[in-house]
């Protein structure tokens, strides 16, 4: 099993983190920026559209970080992961997707900004906006937390924590004024306490 892209990408740890909890092996290999290209037409054969991460085993190729998690519990045999219970496993889907659409959408540019250092994102208003919508979205899954925890869908870890326990974790790293959301880091604290988390999450 080959987990293709750059371990800073946080779709790639998302899949390194769900291989460790699943139990899978896998070789990783540096794509993206810093390493190979990924319109290098090796990697396009893989993915066409030439985004990280990849997962390729002896069934092929699959990409996008949701479907290759979802897919590795699966493969395991993990309904802890991810339940068969039409109702539960929507409901881990439901919170991966937020934190992949919503919660990502939110911090784009004050991440690139604030930690990554892109000089093309500058712009103290969109900073600054950014910064807002993002600790809005906290807010949601803070309040969320405090009605249903421990974990995101109620009392087991699941996949939805893997992705939610990483995008906290980024808006720790970003250098900012937190507002108090006591749910959200009493969360935290239990995905920092897995030993998946502590091998992918803290670079």
């Amino acid at each position: 099993m080959r987990v293709l892209g750059r371990t800073s990408s946080i779709n790639v740890r998302k899949v390194q983190w769900t291989c460790d909890e699943a139990g899978f092996a896998y070789r990783q290999e540096d794509w993206g920026t810093g390493f190979r290209p990924t319109d290098d037409p090796e990697f396009l054969a893989l993915n066409p559209n030439g985004l990280i991460p990849v997962l390729v085993d002896e069934n092929g190729a699959l990409w996008e970080s949701n479907a290759i998690c979802r897919y590795l519990a699966a493969k395991a045999g993990r309904t802890d992961l991810l339940p068969d219970h039409p109702w539960r496993r929507a409901q881990v889907d439901q919170w991966m997707d937020w934190q992949q659409t919503e919660l990502n959408g939110a911090w784009n540019y004050a991440f690139l900004a604030l930690v990554r250092k892109n000089p093309a994102y500058t712009d103290p208003a969109k900073i600054a906006n950014s910064l807002a919508e993002w600790d809005r979205m906290m807010a949601v899954l803070d309040r969320h937390l405090d009605a249903g925890g421990p974990y995101v869908t109620g009392e087991d870890f699941t996949l939805a924590d893997i992705a939610i326990g990483l995008s906290t974790h980024r808006w720790r790293c970003a250098p900012h004024d937190f507002p108090d959301l006591p749910a959200v880091m009493a969360h935290y604290e239990r995905m920092r306490a897995r030993p998946a988390f502590q091998a992918h999450a803290q670079p």
